[in-house]
């Protein structure tokens, strides 16, 4: 009876001849209690031959919500295994007659080690499952963290995108007819079609979504050209990324189908849910159920685990940057559910905005030690809607940050935030903004410049945002001198805390010596953001801004090296040190490093990087203030 099962009929025979002696009979005459939701340890993973299970969870009025019923020929329990260190997901009541086969908890994860495809079937039932808002509701105490010995977790940080075997592209010309393209896919078993011009470019898709929702939904004869329903919004990755930064890449552009290139020619593609098929443990899952959380309280719970992810992503070797934008990811995700769900409190805006984040969050910089640094730009109105406008967007703005703070994004105390009616405007209200900054030229106007010029749109319409940057760029055409010369004289404000032996310069706080390192940091942003200011580069995140300085002979390919190497050194330390202290110490994340805390390489490494930033810092005196000292 085994073998008639979908996940048992992927092992390999001698696996089959391995596992048989293991299972031992259990049977259950009466129905009784056999686990409590999230409490109960599991007793082992079972293969019900007669009976089943009642699976289901407790809502707060006790009610029982999503029944399902496990009958003979179904496995159960690879999931708690799996995803909640071994502890039962639901609450699980025996049906009369029960008899099912056991194997314990070390056979089962040795079995998920020796055969992949059994782990994957359970690695899929979970990421279909989270597709489910009720299902997310109620596992949302979970760990989301296999046990240790899960190989899956170490190959989806060290193994790369092409380790997938990306799918062949299944194209079409553009000018193929909607039906014939619909049967091509349902030949080569596909959901998602690319499309090609007279050349043999791929220009666009087409997915099982885009037929339902522009074809059937909306009566389009299926004689009409593939081009008039496809998709141009296509993303791509290296075979040479990591599978880790894939999954990141769909979450960010919100995207289901990756084009996989190799050497600038496209080879294939992958799915999201091949993706989450690959991993059993990620701070992805968790990312998803993020997007289906449905309460302020929920979303709380939410943030408040996300010190444990960066760790753990710290700890796997996972790039700090990286760490960065997964952290960015989870508060934009956490912004995007209060900003949808104050829009449908207070109803639908009356003009087109934008909202974008400010600061380090603008920057994906984000570390655990965060506030809000947010605005809002709306489109200019007549005369006679202009206060309306503003009254909706004024109290639309308080709502969102009043939530963002509840959820542990505290108020900025600069009052950089929408909150603020100082940063929620028209956009000719804006423009005039910029214009005062630029043309005041004082140590203060060019923060607020700085701090308004790492922006980032997250929610609205972002051609807003482009058509700030255009007029921004006309403004650089030709500034004022001493609105550069202020710019880089707050760039040089902060100094590497080195000392003159070349020690590392620490300040007490209670009985400990420490340096701050949000300070050490503060130049390398501070210099790269003038720079790319000078030359109208207007990427946001330092690490881009360095590589587009280095492409336009800025800065030397060598300095691009030593300053990205140095700035995301720091950053990795930084998080690292915050989520220690919030999962350890139990207190509020601080940017104070003891220097008894650090290793002898490490300060070693930390002085070597102080070095590289003061002579960046000699590259800006000399650029900007005509000084070298």
């Amino acid at each position: 009876m085994l073998d008639s099962t979908a996940p048992f009929q992927s092992l390999p025979d001698e696996t089959k001849t391995w596992l048989r002696p293991l299972f031992k009979d259990v049977a259950y005459p009466k129905a009784h209690r056999l686990y409590l939701q999230n409490h109960s340890g599991m007793e082992g993973f079972d293969f019900v031959l007669e009976g089943g299970y009642e699976g289901y969870f407790y809502d707060r009025n006790q009610k029982k919500r999503r029944v399902e019923i496990y009958g003979p020929g179904v496995w159960f329990g690879g999931i708690s295994y799996l995803y909640n260190k071994g502890i039962s997901l639901q609450t699980v009541d025996t049906l009369p007659d029960t008899k099912v086969l056991r194997i314990g908890k070390d056979d089962f994860f040795k079995l998920c080690e020796e055969a992949p495809s059994f782990r994957n079937h359970f690695v899929r039932e979970f990421g279909e499952r989270m597709l489910d808002p009720e299902f997310v509701h109620f596992i949302k105490g979970a760990t989301y963290y296999p046990q240790q010995n899960n190989i899956t977790s170490d190959s989806f940080y060290a193994h790369k995108v092409d380790a997938l075997n990306p799918r062949e592209l299944v194209t079409c010309p553009e000018n193929t007819p909607i039906m014939e393209a619909a049967q091509l896919m349902t030949e080569e078993k596909t959901s998602c079609i690319f499309v090609t011009n007279d050349a043999g470019e791929i220009v666009g898709y087409a997915t099982d979504i885009t037929l339902r929702d522009l074809v059937i939904g909306k009566n389009m004869p299926t004689s009409a050209p593939i081009r008039e329903v496809m998709k141009s919004d296509m993303v791509s990755i290296d075979t040479e990324a990591y599978i880790y930064e894939s999954l990141l890449l769909m979450f960010q552009t919100k995207t289901r189908y990756l084009l996989v290139s190799k050497n600038g020619k496209y080879v294939g593609f992958i799915s999201r849910n091949k993706l989450l098929s690959e991993q059993s443990q990620s701070p992805f899952l968790f990312i998803q159920s993020v997007k289906q959380a449905t309460s302020i309280p929920e979303l709380k719970e939410k943030w408040a685990q996300v010190p444990a992810i960066v760790e753990q992503l710290l700890q796997r070797g996972v790039r700090s940057e990286t760490v960065n934008e997964v952290v960015t990811t989870v508060s934009d995700t956490i912004a995007l559910r209060v900003i949808d769900d104050v829009i449908h409190q207070v109803g639908p805006p009356p003009s087109k905005f934008v909202f974008m984040t400010l600061g380090s969050e603008g920057r994906k910089e984000q570390t655990l030690k965060t506030d809000q640094d947010n605005a809002i730009i709306y489109e200019d109105k007549a005369n006679e809607q202009r206060e309306l406008v503003r009254e909706y967007f004024l109290d639309f703005a308080d709502k969102v940050s009043e939530n963002l703070n509840a959820i542990g994004f505290s108020f900025c105390k600069g009052g950089f935030m929408a909150k603020n009616p100082k940063w929620t405007h028209s956009l000719s209200h804006w423009k005039r903004n910029y214009d005062a900054w630029m043309m005041e030229s004082t140590q203060e106007t060019v923060m607020k410049y700085s701090t308004f010029f790492d922006k980032r749109p997250i929610y609205g319409d972002f051609s807003i945002l482009d058509e700030l940057h255009e007029y921004m760029g006309q403004q650089l055409e030709a500034p004022l001198e001493r609105f550069f010369y202020n710019m880089a004289t707050n760039a040089l404000q902060y100094e590497p805390p080195l000392t003159f032996f070349r020690g590392i310069r620490t300040f007490t706080v209670g009985e400990q010596k420490v340096f701050d390192i949000k300070k050490a940091m503060t130049p390398i942003v501070d210099i790269t953001r003038v720079f790319a200011l000078k030359n109208k580069i207007f990427l946001t995140n330092t690490g881009k801004r360095l590589e587009a300085l280095a492409e336009n002979d800025i800065i030397t390919e060598e300095e691009l090296l030593e300053l990205k190497q140095a700035y995301y050194y720091l950053m990795g330390l930084r998080l690292d040190r915050q989520a220690k202290q919030i999962m350890l110490d139990k207190v509020e994340p601080e940017n104070f490093v003891s220097i008894e805390s650090l290793t002898k390489i490490e300060k070693v490494t930390l002085i070597e990087i102080f070095k590289v930033i003061k002579n960046f810092q000699m590259k800006v005196k000399i650029a900007f203030t005509n000084t070298i000292f």
